[in-house]
């Protein structure tokens, strides 16, 4: 019986702390958009042009070949 003079105030603590945390995530944008994160990782990624190397021409490499 003396142990629950320890363990409801315990038990009401991590519930509030819980609570704490919760509230924290919440006005911290956490959960705003929990779809976009799925659906990111199919999108490609912007192409970037990429430059000829100097000394060569565009369209042809090393001997010639197209």
């Amino acid at each position: 019986m003396e142990s629950l003079y320890i363990l409801v105030p315990l038990s009401v603590a991590l519930v509030l702390l819980i609570g704490w945390v919760f509230w924290r995530a919440l006005q911290g944008g956490q959960f705003d958009d929990l779809e976009r994160p799925a659906y990111s990782i199919l999108e490609d990624d912007e192409a970037t042009p990429t430059k000829p190397a100097p000394g060569q021409a565009e369209g042809k490499g090393e001997g010639g070949h197209v």
